[in-house]
């Protein structure tokens, strides 16, 4: 097969092509797309779920072990993250990606075909938590390759612009999972909904999946790695050697994307459930809140990407913490309202910081790390943290509420992990306009270690 990007084979900082890094932003944007998009359509199907693939009578202990299955894939994250990122650092990051859309996307298909609790019994749950598994070990490995793909074949000066399209395909997904989801119950009975509807959204993955594979598939590999592999003596790291080597940048980087997790998962999964709960809005109310939000998160990303390209990513972080920090109180008294433009205008304060962080984040992902460790070691980081702090957001929101009493303590807790976020990613070197092959010659230093002065 003739690659699409044979023609790159010069040195790392040799511009692409600009359809080749078209074509590189929408190969890595698909999958993170699906990957989103079946995250979405669970939750928002999750009470369906629970009536197909659970025992009839006991209708919140069959969504508990919905959202129970859903949070095994997200155990499984963490060691997807460690297995596809060795990969990637081994054998190249289109390979990887490669099979993870089509794990993903089979996986998320699979769901759509299962047989029913009245089909099979006990069969049922086990082959959902086996195919959720499958989705979440193979997600993993996702996120992080994308960023690194595009990263390595995006201008320096534009990293942040470049980067900024693989959140606006996370975003987009939530959207288009809200839009399918309002006009599926608005179109299809509830007699059609529960016989046959519930499968359509996650059918919908078959096709994005094999559209992501062919793309990646001839798509060439990244000019950081093919430069890599062409040097002696620089070998892929092992794990033990990338946590020895680059922990403290490790660390620091995590802590700064469990604002990025809570702040992601509150605005696009816990704030509709607000809404509905604190403010007793319409179902429809909040769907609708939260769909318009999402396509202003959207639409914003490539703005930030810009934003943190012109004044560097220290001072995109300390920009992100402080946006949700000041408006994480006026977006949740605004959402707790029950009417339809304050829970707008809460959900879009929300937006804000969610998307500078997840700009700056994607960029990161890649600057902090030499080639030979940064898939590795950015899976790890991300995965850890959406693990920790994504996977939890809303039963820990839930939760704070009950014992406070508080419909305003989620907020507190925000603004801790911000702080926490800022105090993390002001220890990070500025690498902003910096080659990303910097350090790949020496691979056992770490950018933290090595000082903040450098960039």
């Amino acid at each position: 097969m003739a690659n699409a990007a044979n023609n790159n084979n010069g040195s790392p900082d040799d511009p692409v092509a600009p359809a080749i890094l078209r074509r590189v932003i929408t190969a890595s944007a698909i999958g993170n797309f699906i990957e989103w998009f079946d995250f979405a359509v669970y939750g928002f199907l999750a009470v369906t779920i629970s009536q197909h693939f659970f025992p009839p009578g006991e209708p919140s202990l069959a969504l508990l072990q919905t959202f129970a299955v859903f949070a095994v894939s997200f155990a499984l994250r963490p060691l997807g993250g460690v297995v596809f990122g060795m990969l990637g650092d081994r054998i190249g990051r289109k390979r990887v990606l490669s099979l993870t859309v089509l794990l993903m996307a089979g996986a998320t298909t699979l769901i759509g075909l299962l047989p029913t609790w009245q089909s099979v019994g006990i069969a049922a749950p086990l082959a959902l938590a086996l195919a959720r598994c499958i989705q979440g070990f193979s997600t993993g490995g996702e996120y992080a390759g994308a960023c690194a793909f595009v990263m390595e074949h995006a201008p320096r000066e534009q990293r942040g612009r470049y980067g900024s399209f693989i959140p606006v395909s996370t975003f987009a997904a939530f959207a288009l999972a809200a839009a399918l989801g309002f006009a599926m119950n608005a179109l299809l009975t509830e007699a059609s909904m529960q016989q046959w509807g519930w499968r359509v959204p996650f059918l919908i993955a078959a096709p994005l999946g094999l559209i992501g594979l062919y793309m990646r598939l001839r798509l060439d590999e990244s000019p950081a790695f093919k430069a890599l592999r062409q040097q002696e003596g620089v070998p892929h790291a092992p794990l033990k050697e990338t946590l020895r080597g680059h922990g403290a940048t490790i660390l620091c980087l995590s802590a700064f994307i469990s604002a990025t997790a809570l702040s992601f998962y509150m605005f696009t999964t816990y704030f509709a459930t607000y809404m509905q709960v604190a403010g007793h809005a319409s179902e429809t109310t909040a769907l609708l809140a939260s769909l318009g939000a999402l396509i202003l998160a959207a639409l914003l990303c490539p703005v930030m990407g810009v934003y943190t390209d012109r004044v560097g990513r220290r001072r995109t972080i300390m920009t992100a913490c402080l946006s949700l920090i000041v408006a994480v109180f006026p977006a949740y008294w605004l959402a707790g309202s029950g009417r339809f433009v304050e829970s707008l205008i809460g959900a879009a304060l929300m937006a804000v910081g969610a998307v500078i962080c997840g700009v700056v984040t994607a960029v990161l992902l890649s600057e902090q790390f030499p080639t030979r460790v940064r898939y590795t070691a950015s899976a790890l980081c991300y995965n850890l943290a959406y693990t920790v702090f994504g996977g939890t957001a809303p039963l820990i929101a839930t939760w704070l509420i009950d014992v406070s009493g508080s419909s305003l303590a989620p907020a507190w807790y925000l603004i801790a992990i911000a702080l926490l976020a800022l105090a993390g990613g002001i220890r990070l070197p500025e690498t902003a306009h910096r080659a990303l092959e910097a350090d790949d010659t020496a691979p056992g230093m770490s950018p933290v270690q090595g000082g903040m002065s450098r960039g």
